[in-house]
């Protein structure tokens, strides 16, 4: 049989059906905290609760275009282009949606100074929230076990997607020790204060300020001076501080770890 003749009989109805969507964990920093971007369903099931971003990839779109496409239409945020957007992982469990069997490939995205979103046709609300409001354990755990909302959370996150979100949340955390992506939840000009509000932000830990100055000026290509400063000094009439970009480095050598694992591998 040639291969012409094997797809013409072939029959994929002979196979369970399967579905495949996309779930979008979008974060950004407001008023110093971490946000997550989230929208309030309008239909079943999980009528009313709150879930990430996402649904069915359509049959002439990847998977990319389909997160792009569903951020996008539920919640009306336009500025597509200034997201980092990646694929984190994907979540197969046979029970994890009750219409039928579906797969989930997650992503995850974030950008800063975002503005607020506007619920689209799938969605009665969207908003960003904080992360420490959604009761969520300090540490995701192993993917194996579903991520259990800490009792007395308003926001209840439907699906697994509360195992998602932990798992983004991980992810980001991680990619800013070994990668210059903190830079991307800043403008394009900064100053090491300001990506320092962003680890901490991040990682939910307060940092030294003098040892994260040295250590961000020490790793190779992390940050360049632009050879300009802020138009004036801090609160209390200090020296004008000075701003940088990005530099050209794709990843972190020696890594700016967590305090947590910066204490574990001494």
């Amino acid at each position: 049989m040639t291969e012409e003749e094997y797809l013409a009989a072939y029959d994929p109805r002979a196979f369970p059906a399967v579905a495949v969507t996309v779930d979008v964990v979008a974060l950004t920093i407001r008023d110093g905290a971490l946000h997550v971007l989230l929208v309030r369903r309008g239909g079943p099931p999980f009528e009313g609760a709150w879930a990430l971003p996402g649904g069915f990839v359509q049959p002439d779109e990847d998977l990319r275009a389909a997160a792009a496409r569903e951020l996008l239409e539920e919640t009306g945020v336009t500025t597509l282009g200034r997201f980092h957007l990646e694929q984190l992982a994907s979540y197969g469990a046979p029970d994890r949606d009750p219409r039928m069997r579906v797969v989930s490939v997650a992503h995850l995205a974030f950008a800063p100074d975002l503005p607020d979103p506007a619920a689209g046709s799938d969605a009665r609300e969207a908003a960003w929230v904080p992360v420490d409001a959604l009761g969520l354990p300090d540490a995701a755990g192993s993917r194996d076990r579903p991520v259990r909302q800490r009792p007395g959370t308003s926001r209840r996150l439907a699906f697994d997607h509360a195992r998602i979100l932990a798992d983004g949340l991980e992810r980001a955390r991680g990619k800013l020790e070994y990668t210059p992506l903190a830079t991307r939840f800043t403008g394009p000009e900064f100053t090491i204060a300001e990506l320092r509000a962003v680890y901490e932000a991040v990682w939910g830990d307060s940092l030294h300020a003098g040892n994260f100055h040295r250590k961000v000026l020490s790793v190779p290509g992390f940050v360049e001076s632009t050879g300009a400063t802020t138009e004036r000094g801090g609160t209390r009439g200090g020296p004008r501080s000075k701003l940088y970009r990005a530099g050209d480095a794709r990843l972190l050598h020696p890594a700016l770890l967590r305090p947590s694992r910066e204490e574990a591998v001494r």
